[in-house]
């Protein structure tokens, strides 16, 4: 192991990923000299192995799912999908797992990148073992940003690592669909996995240990979600526990609380996440190896005036758009300090990521959709307020029946009836994902229901269901 010298930068990101290249980006905009310091490849999970390759796997299937509801497009789409092209496209959109493109991008805005595992060695200080051993010392004028994100959790199963088992990486990059695939789990990853390669030709179990699907979204999606997939085929087993999972001839088994045996190709585990923050030097500056990062509304680690953690391992909204939006907040207020100018740090200031809070978006994007931002009707009554539920179905629009015969879906927006905003609006059906920005700014904006009356939806579009949304919240 050899050691070169130490290299002073005004800021240091610890992570590639979205969140890493954003705060890079806003200090580098800023003026101040920033490094970027990652061991895979530039880019990060979302790049190659969660968001842009699920979601080039998905498209096809929602497209098909559309046109079949079409007379007139439906017999042209009748056959199966080509599992092959669906890959060769997936794999490009993940640049084949080559981040050559990323690497030019970063070195366009300036900043340095460094590969390599790097840990913290102390306060402002980081340590760069490259590919090759050669050890790099890395200081921080200003700050260190923790940006290393999550990896998937699994469960202590007994002889699990024997079976090797799929996780979410697995999921996104396999080459071919396994004849038969248990997806366990009855989150975003399992839900959208299950959509996915049931229609590219797997044969789907979907073990769900709890009594529904999407347990963080309205009861609703979860059960329209859920009947959806039984319908493409998906064999879902809810109240369902994986007890031992052995792999036998290179047949995977899994046996269930209830003494089911249920054979498969492959198992993918999709039962939460861990923050990657098991071997970065954590302990060197007084924190827990493996902890999740406590952070101020500025993304500053509590009880540190140098380091903040951004994106999933501060635990506040483990979704790509959410980091990028801390990145955004955080790289603004690290320049801020080192300016040494105010910091704007009132709610939904420019130096504090309150969204988090308040109006945080996400789209599943299984068939249907199914998409939401701020609080549940359950989360808003528990959090202590006065509210009121709204729901309309989606046949009562215009736009519905002109997207697809036979759509199906559902809209709830929650009322706070002491000022009348909305604290969380949720809907699901095929193409609401495009919905859900003009949900966001309602919530984030804290418009009145009184001004959204003024905001006239475009007749005969999908939008037209926040008429019926108002007018069922008046007639109630």
């Amino acid at each position: 192991m050899t050691e070169t010298e130490s290299i002073a930068y005004d800021v240091v990101v610890l992570g590639g990923g979205p969140v890493g290249e954003n705060v890079a980006d806003r200090t580098r905009a800023a003026g101040l000299t920033t490094a970027v310091v990652e061991n895979e490849l530039l880019g990060g999970e979302c790049s190659y192995w969660a968001c842009m390759p699920s979601k080039a796997l998905l498209r096809p299937v929602i497209a098909q799912a559309d046109a079949r509801r079409l007379p007139g497009l439906a017999q042209a789409v009748h056959g199966p999908l080509d599992a092959p092209a669906v890959l060769a496209r997936r794999d490009e959109y993940t640049s084949h797992w080559k981040d050559d493109g990323q690497v030019a991008w970063l070195d366009g805005t300036g900043a340095d990148f460094h590969r390599g595992h790097g840990r913290l060695a102390g306060p402002r200080t980081v340590t760069v073992t490259g590919p090759d051993g050669t050890v790099t010392t890395l200081t921080a004028r200003h700050a260190v940003a923790v940006c290393t994100g999550t990896r998937a959790q699994l469960p202590g199963l007994p002889g699990l690592a024997d079976v090797a088992p799929w996780t979410s990486r697995e999921a996104t990059s396999a080459k071919a669909a396994p004849g038969r695939l248990i997806v366990v789990g009855g989150g975003v990853v399992a839900t959208e996995m299950a959509t996915a390669w049931q229609a590219l030709g797997s044969q789907v179990t979907l073990l769900v240990r709890g009594k529904g699907l999407l347990g963080r979204m309205e009861p609703f999606a979860g059960e329209l979600v859920a009947e959806a997939l039984g319908e493409a085929g998906v064999d879902v087993r809810t109240g369902t526990s994986v007890e031992s999972v052995t792999r036998e001839n290179g047949t995977v088994v899994a046996v269930t609380g209830a003494g089911d045996r249920i054979e498969a190709d492959e198992i993918l585990f999709a039962t939460g996440r861990v923050p990657h923050t098991d071997d970065i030097g954590l302990d060197t500056v007084g924190l827990e190896p493996g902890s999740w990062l406590d952070v101020d509304d500025s993304l500053r680690v509590t009880g540190t005036d140098w380091l903040y953690a951004i994106g999933d391992v501060n635990h506040r909204a483990l979704l790509t758009h959410q980091g990028k939006y801390q990145a955004r907040v955080a790289g603004a207020a690290i320049a801020a300090r080192a300016a040494g100018g105010p910091l704007l740090d009132e709610p939904w200031g420019a130096h504090v990521a309150t969204a988090d809070h308040h109006a945080v978006p996400q789209v599943v994007f299984t068939e249907p959709e199914a998409a939401a931002v701020g609080l549940s009707l359950a989360e808003a009554e528990q959090a202590g307020h006065r509210v009121r539920a709204v729901d309309v179905e989606f046949s009562s629009v215009a736009g519905a029946g002109l997207y697809g015969d036979g759509y199906k879906g559902r809209a709830r927006m929650v009322v706070d009836l002491e000022d009348e905003v909305l604290r969380g609006v949720t809907f699901v059906g095929p193409g609401v994902g495009e919905l859900i920005h003009s949900a966001t700014v309602a919530v984030a904006g804290r418009v009145p229901v009184s001004r959204l009356w003024h905001a006239v939806p475009s007749y005969p579009t999908l939008s037209e269901v926040w008429l019926r949304l108002l007018e069922a919240y008046r007639d109630a």
